[in-house]
């Protein structure tokens, strides 16, 4: 099974992930690159963090860019029925 790795970009800081994980294929990284933003969504961080301007980029072993995901993207809009 291929590596991904996971680099948090924080604003301007870089949280990096240096094991990676085995996952299937490209859309199982997806999907792990979205509940981990549905999780740092819900942490309570001492400052507050511009989500805006935060992603998740998925490298492979190669080191090349996989996909990057925009934290915001993994929230959940919900509508109230009228």
């Amino acid at each position: 099974m291929p590596r991904y790795f996971f680099n948090v970009h924080l604003g301007k800081d870089v949280l990096g992930d240096p094991e990676g994980r085995e996952l299937r294929d490209a859309d199982q990284a997806w999907e792990a690159a979205r509940a981990m933003a549905q999780s740092l969504l819900g942490t309570e961080f001492p400052q507050p963090i511009n989500w805006a301007a935060c992603h998740i980029e998925v490298k492979d072993e190669t080191g090349g860019i996989v996909l990057e995901f925009p934290i915001l993207e993994a929230l959940q809009v919900t509508r109230d029925a009228d």
